[in-house]
């Protein structure tokens, strides 16, 4: 594990340097300009036509389109997939590692990354495919391969998002899922921990995506209320701290070594790696891997589902980790040397009154540790079919369930150290096919928007006029 742990340290300090940041960073800057800042106009529409519309009983009436799931079921699924530890723990390590001023590099690369997740769930329907068995599977590997014409290159992302679900979910919500059990009970075994979620992660995915997409679609939202609600409350409790909490922040951000002591070695690019890192692993815009399960929807053009995208890394980053990041800021124990997902237990216990904090986020990351065991697996199955075909599902699901054991032994700080270089490597070709196919993506917007912005303007002047 040391050698392990030597070689990725290498490797990571290339993959996250100053090259990787500023091609996130110019690849989100650029999505945004030329999709006129979808994530910053028409909000209301953008809302309308997700949430409004899939829990209407009028818009689950008048859905439309070819594919496995509803539109709102492929929504939930893939919100389930970037809301997990990366919230909880991975936020957490990002302000112990980068300091408090990696939680704005995150939202950073979050309000960047709202025009990237829409151009990759875009594309990813656009050049989905319907199998021989009915099913519908798309994603980075199809439109690299038929959009770029490069099979070669669909099929070495295809192995990478393999390689990345296995790492990023299997084995760190395993460890994240199992570490906060054993700091709930004061103990426990890990095998006996890690083969109880085991067992309850393969009822769910033994019944392939249309079980993930119901359990998800129940899951999601309500899994993430408990623990939005109990941050809120830190936040109001700490009301007074507030301004001096986001103040340094900020200021950590530019001025890392300032957080730490003066400590050698602290540079701002190592605090926008780890706020950059952190941030992508959480929301993964930039991966391509949300465009996997968005190409299940029932949806007729593929505008209508990638509207999604800039929500989700809103509710996922802008949400979730930054309520994450203040509540350990405010209740000052960022650097107490606890880390991960013990760390934000022990804000929760002492920002809330009774000492019941840590119960709520011991079981938002039960939660939300499962809804990414059962929806990463979608993607490393539909990623392997990509290339070896339907044959590959029983072994995947076999290795599956077997690197969870893996995830539920292994040490933090290594398995995060890996799941960050997993990240990087697969943001390159993507984001490289996104900036080539940048057309079909700003078209596939304008159509969208051209023809549903006018509905949904006049439905609301005739509301207001009590039509």
């Amino acid at each position: 594990m040391d050698k392990i742990a030597e070689i990725n340290g290498v490797v990571n300090g290339f993959v996250w340097g100053l090259p990787t940041i500023l091609m996130i960073l110019g690849v989100g800057l650029f999505l945004t300009i030329v999709l006129k800042g979808i994530q910053f106009r028409n909000i209301g529409f953008l809302i309308h036509s997700t949430y409004v519309k899939a829990l209407s009983k009028k818009g689950r009436e008048s859905a439309a389109g070819d594919g496995d799931i509803t539109s709102f079921q492929a929504a939930m699924t893939s919100i389930s997939a970037v809301v997990g530890s990366g919230n909880i723990a991975g936020c957490a390590t990002a302000l112990v590692s980068g300091g408090p001023g990696a939680l704005f590099w995150m939202i950073v690369a979050a309000f960047v990354g709202m025009a990237t997740k829409f151009s990759e769930i875009a594309l990813g329907i656009k050049y989905r495919e319907q199998k021989p068995d009915g099913s519908f599977a798309g994603g980075p590997m199809y439109y690299l391969a038929k959009g770029l014409h490069a099979p070669w290159l669909g099929a070495i992302v295809a192995i990478m998002i393999v390689f990345y679900s296995f790492i990023v979910c299997c084995v760190v919500d395993t460890n994240t899922m199992v570490l906060a059990t054993q700091e709930i009970l004061g103990g426990g075994h890990w095998a006996v921990i890690g083969g109880v979620y085991a067992l309850f992660t393969a009822v769910v995915i033994f019944g392939g995506i249309k079980r993930i997409g119901k359990v998800c679609e129940f899951l999601s939202p309500f899994m993430a209320g408990a623990y939005i609600l109990g941050g809120i409350l830190i936040i109001l409790f700490n009301i007074t701290a507030l301004p001096e909490a986001i103040k340094e922040i900020v200021v950590y951000a530019f001025d890392p070594q300032a957080a730490f002591g003066g400590a050698a070695g602290m540079t701002v690019v190592t605090c926008m790696r780890y706020g950059f890192a952190r941030g992508i692993f959480s929301n993964e815009a930039g991966l391509g891997s949300a465009g996997i399960t968005h190409s299940s929807a029932k949806v007729s053009t593929p505008g209508e589902q990638a509207v999604w995208g800039p929500l989700e890394v809103f509710v996922d980053t802008i949400l979730v980790c930054t309520i994450t990041g203040l509540s350990i800021m405010l209740t000052g124990v960022w650097d107490c040397g606890k880390d991960g997902v013990a760390l934000t237990m022990y804000a929760f216990d002492i920002g809330l009154p009774g000492h019941f904090g840590h119960y709520i986020v011991f079981c938002a990351a039960i939660l939300f540790g499962y809804s990414c065991l059962i929806t990463y697996y979608n993607y490393a199955q539909k990623a392997a079919a990509y290339i070896f075909g339907n044959k590959s599902d029983k072994v995947i699901l076999v290795l599956w369930i077997a690197l969870m054991f893996v995830g539920a032994y292994s040490t933090l700080g290594v398995v995060w150290d890996i799941a960050d270089t997993v990240n990087g490597l697969i943001i390159y070709p993507n984001l490289i096919g996104l900036l080539v196919m940048f057309r079909q993506i700003v078209k596939i917007k304008d159509d969208f928007y051209n023809e549903q912005l006018p509905i949904y303007r006049e439905e609301k002047r005739l509301k207001k006029q009590g039509k």
